[in-house]
């Protein structure tokens, strides 16, 4: 919800709006993360301006129960992989997916990303290669970029 709320208003403005966490308790503490790229890299006025206009939206729209603390950056060395373009992106670099339940007897994977589907990601760990469906993933970050 929060992301289809902000998302266009960040993308007016030239940037990706990559992902949006909500983490912490509605009794206090929580943190409103996102992360936006753009094709040139992301600078501390980029996290600045997106900062201001997303802060203008959410007071307005008031979707978050409680206080918290908004923080804009970009994705980093460990960028979150979230839509399947994302995957496409960096297919042949190695990333990191932790499942959500146990995925073939295990939940983490650090591998080599070799396909990347419309609805999964393979990704090859010690010369074995996992078929993971993107709806039972909770996180996907980019270890190293491909070659």
């Amino acid at each position: 919800m929060i992301r289809a709320l902000l998302e266009p208003a960040v993308e007016d403005m030239g940037y990706e709006l990559l992902m949006v966490e909500l983490t912490g308790s509605s009794g206090g503490g929580q943190i409103l993360r996102t992360y936006i790229d753009a094709p040139g890299g992301i600078l501390l006025d980029d996290c600045e301006q997106v900062s201001k206009q997303v802060s203008a939206i959410l007071d307005v729209e008031d979707p978050i129960k409680g206080e918290y603390t908004l923080e804009v950056s970009s994705p980093g060395v460990d960028r979150p992989l979230v839509t399947p373009a994302h995957f496409s992106r960096f297919e042949g670099g190695e990333i990191k997916v932790i499942m959500r339940g146990s995925h073939l007897g295990r939940r983490r994977f650090t591998g080599r990303l070799t396909e990347v589907g419309e609805h999964f990601a393979v990704v090859e760990v010690d010369g074995e290669a996992y078929e993971l469906p993107f709806s039972d993933m909770e996180k996907a970050n980019l270890v190293a970029p491909g070659p």
